[in-house]
């Protein structure tokens, strides 16, 4: 029966949900190929259809049944790979990936047939009724030197298998005198040569004539013609046995346009490189002039150069044609590298008109090669070291990266880090900045152009205290009101700009300091560049807008997931690369219906994307187990006015009591300072909870973006039962699906299913649970993340919330997250406690946080006191 797309992917999603991988690859690999599905299932499609496609095209596949076995070329998984379309955990599908979901396909091809009582035809009929398996019959086609004619034909079947488990073949006039009792037999052999008929003159003739139970020799034009039909006998059930280099269309003259095979005199995109022009048969050349005489003496297949060539005299005119116009565009001066790379998607575009029969490609030269090369390898880029002054070792693939953006740097070309999130890409840029502070202070080209970074709010405390921790020695200058103490910053003039190494400042404020708009700055660097995503926003127009030599990209999260969010990203970081937003439209659509690949977009834009997955190998080995990072997030207004009035309140109260008294005192206040840092609305005893009156939901909202855009899951703890409700409600809100929840009323038995169902295989993404309920007992290894969203100042009972998810058979690293607000008493006590190891084992390990009532009050109301 027929389905619609809606049918069949609701038949998968409901039928195959809770089963095997292998179950419904194997589904849909059969489903019928002209239903169109959504980019995700239509990939799995054609992947699982290779194998069913191979199965089906295995004449003893009777003999064999549940010991089918299918061994692609590893080519064929990378042609997958290249051809991934954008969707959701694009970047973990590598070879291997790909080679486990082979096995799963034979796995369950086997289980299914083993329980299947009727032939392994009428099984595979059942699931594609117009399935069409292949017969016994073979065609050969091979060159000939022992006659004037250049080519011999003979047909073929197969009669079982040998002891080696091999095909036999023996001549189709062998089967005259074994079926000679029995004419079903003998039509049932041929079949598939009658189906091919249809379709075929050719075919139709050899029956007629009965050439078709005897060896011929066939003239170049026959066998082109039935070379030409080869595909119609593949339909049909045929196995064909032709030459390679027909297979690997190798026959033809194509055009080959060779980019940067010198280097260019000067960098950046808009630098010409050489472009040569090149007629190729197989890898040899060949003039024009050799061509028109193809042209002009033969139609069909051609002896030339020791190759056998298709002459297809149109395909061949375009050919010649666009040659002719790539040799006057070469003559003029060649391309800039942008339109040199650009052909590789468009070149339409560069030749002004359809090259629908053209046959033709793009090489790099050896220049290119070799830039293109260093940019996707990075581990083959020279070293670069950051300054004695620069505060942190690097770890070997953070060096990496360094090389990586410095090189990007040389060139000229905008570059994307988009590492992992908790990889490091903060230590990365400042380790450039580092660098070219360190080589500009020589230097005349650097003049003294500042860069500017722009950052989510929520961002400017991490960066300033990533500055503070490794690279000290940066001046720079936060453009933004909360971090000068609530005061109006003043518009700086060029000269004063000028005397900072780097400016901070947010996606909303740019939009706002006409003064930050007209500075021509050496670089603009975007962190969470997917802010930029959609191109018609006022933000995106105003970073966009913005003059720089060259331009940085950060973000956590995969870029190539959303064509139009690529497009939108690569405007920013190479302009014009990928053409004109309408330009970039038509190749989607072009996409869409198959005209195109993804294989030339991946190839054009992976040179200026660094992604390394915590699951990397290279990456994973050169991790901790356990990699914790603070999270800085600042005091909105609301929350800012409630903590000095607690501050003053304590002021007035400390002095006057002593003993148990003032130690409930400061233990009260501690737990106030911890909910208004949390969120007003905690500490009021109020509804609501509005993210925009808490700069730790911003932050929590910007992680788990990130979290939810890679399928990824976390735990959340408080330390607070009344922020388990709240918190759950706003994280379903960032991730678009309800979570899970564990406190201490929830009931043991229903605490054990609430874990169950976050460790299975359906998409849970988080768990929020208050930290002595979660402290013991549960196994949450399914999480990659667990952030502290407030802090219990005790190291044992912390880490033992975090190893829920870090456990003894955990098989990725977890990224915890420690939320601090800054200025206020958390990060006061955490930098104390990070210079006082001793006292964080030791003493509060014993006490918790009673320690903190044995401070002196002034010690006390400073450790209190905001310290914007």
């Amino acid at each position: 029966m027929a389905r619609s797309r809606s049918q069949l992917e609701a038949a998968v999603y409901r039928d195959y949900t809770g089963r095997k991988t292998g179950d419904w690859l194997l589904f849909i690999g059969f489903c019928d190929k002209s239903i169109p599905l959504s980019a995700p299932l239509a990939f799995f499609r054609q992947f699982a259809g290779d194998f069913a496609e191979a199965v089906c095209r295995i004449p003893e596949i009777e003999e064999l049944r549940e010991n089918v076995s299918v061994t692609p070329d590893t080519a064929v998984f990378d042609r997958h790979i290249e051809n991934l379309p954008p969707m959701p955990g694009a970047e973990y599908i590598d070879r291997s990936f790909l080679q486990r979901l082979w096995q799963a396909l034979h796995e369950a091809f086997s289980r299914e047939i083993q329980s299947w009582s009727g032939t392994v035809a009428q099984y595979i009929q059942s699931i594609r009724p117009d399935a069409q398996l292949v017969g016994r019959v073979y065609f050969h086609l091979v060159e000939n030197t022992r006659s004037d004619d250049p080519f011999a034909f003979l047909a073929t079947y197969s009669t079982g298998l040998d002891s080696g488990g091999r095909s036999r073949h023996v001549p189709l006039k062998h089967a005259l005198e074994a079926y000679k009792d029995s004419e079903d037999e003998l039509y049932h052999l041929l079949a598939t040569v009658y189906r091919a008929a249809e379709k075929s003159e050719l075919v139709r003739e050899l029956i007629d004539s009965g050439d078709l139970f005897h060896p011929l020799f066939w003239s170049s034009k026959k066998a082109f013609a039935f070379l030409q039909e080869v595909s119609i006998y593949e339909a049909a059930g045929i196995l064909c046995r032709i030459p390679d280099w027909w297979k690997a269309k190798s026959a033809s003259v194509k055009l080959n346009l060779q980019i940067g095979d010198t280097g260019p005199s000067f960098v950046g995109l808009d630098a010409l490189v050489s472009f040569k022009p090149k007629l190729l048969i197989g890898d040899e050349e060949i003039s024009a002039d050799e061509a028109r005489r193809l042209l002009e003496e033969a139609e069909g297949l051609a002896f030339i150069k020791n190759k056998w060539v298709a002459v297809d005299p149109k395909r061949l005119e375009q050919t010649l044609a666009a040659y002719e116009k790539a040799e006057a565009m070469a003559e003029k001066g060649g391309l800039s590298l942008k339109e040199a790379m650009q052909l590789q998607l468009n070149p339409e575009k560069a030749f002004a008109e359809k090259l629908e029969t053209a046959d033709y490609a793009v090489s790099q030269g050896q220049w290119l090669e070799s830039v293109l090369e260093r940019l996707r390898r990075p581990e083959q880029i020279s070293r670069v070291a950051p300054s004695k002054r620069f505060n942190a070792e690097l770890r070997p693939y953070q060096q990496e990266g360094l090389n990586w953006l410095y090189f990007h740097h040389k060139m000229g070309f905008g570059a994307c880090l988009a590492d992992d999130m908790g990889l490091g890409k903060t230590v990365e840029v400042l380790a450039l900045l580092d660098v070219l502070k360190q080589n500009g202070d020589s230097s005349e080209n650097r003049g003294k152009k500042a860069d500017l970074l722009i950052v989510p709010a929520s961002l400017v405390s991490n960066w300033t205290e990533e500055i503070e921790r490794f690279f000290p020695d940066l001046e720079y200058l936060a453009a933004h009101p909360a971090m000068h103490q609530n005061k109006r910053l003043r518009a700086k003039d060029e000269s004063t700009l000028d005397c900072y190494d780097l400016v901070i400042t947010t996606y909303a404020l740019i939009q706002r300091y006409d003064w930050l708009k007209v500075y021509p700055w050496r670089y603009v660097i975007l962190d969470e560049a997917q802010a930029i995503k959609n191109s018609s926003t006022r933000q995106t127009r105003a970073v966009k807008h913005l003059s720089a030599q060259n331009r940085i990209i950060l973000t956590g999260t995969p870029i190539e997931n959303r064509l139009s969010d690529l497009w939108s990203l690569f405007d920013f970081l190479n302009p014009g690369l990928l053409g004109t937003a309408a330009e970039f439209k038509s190749f989607m659509k072009q996409l869409d219906k198959g005209e195109k690949d993804h294989a030339g977009l991946r190839g054009l834009v992976r040179p200026f994307i660094l992604r390394r997955l915590k699951t990397d190998r290279e990456v994973i080995d050169d991790l901790p187990e356990k990699v914790e990072m603070k999270s800085y997030s600042r005091l909105t207004q609301k929350q800012y006015l409630l903590y000095q009035k607690l501050v003053e309140n304590l002021t007035n109260t400390i002095e006057t009591k002593e003993g148990i008294e003032r130690k409930g005192i400061v233990l009260s206040s501690l737990m106030k300072f911890k909910q208004i840092c949390n969120h007003p609305d905690q500490y009021l005893g109020a509804e609501g909870f509005d993210e925009a009156a808490s700069g730790k939901f911003a932050r929590l909202r910007q992680i788990c973006e990130t979290i939810h855009e890679k399928r990824e899951q976390v735990l959340v703890f408080t330390q607070f039962r009344e922020m388990v409700g709240p918190l759950a409600e706003f994280m379903e809100q960032v991730f678009g699906r309800p979570g899970l929840f564990i406190h201490g009323g929830v009931p043991v038995g229903e605490r054990k299913k609430r874990v169950q169902k976050f460790q299975a295989d359906a998409y849970t993404p988080f768990m929020v649970l208050s930290l002595k309920t979660g402290g013991v007992g549960l196994n949450l290894t399914r999480a990659g993340h667990v952030i502290h969203f407030d802090r219990w100042w005790n190291p044992a009972v912390e880490n033992q919330a975090t190893d829920r998810a870090f456990r003894i058979g955990q098989k990725k690293n977890v990224m915890v997250h420690k939320f601090l607000t800054q200025g206020t008493v958390e990060e006061k006590i955490d930098r104390m406690l990070e210079s006082k190891q001793t006292l964080a084992e030791d003493v509060i390990g014993n006490t918790g946080e009673a320690w903190i009532t044995e401070m002196g009050n002034q010690d006390l109301i400073d450790t209190f006191r905001l310290g914007l």
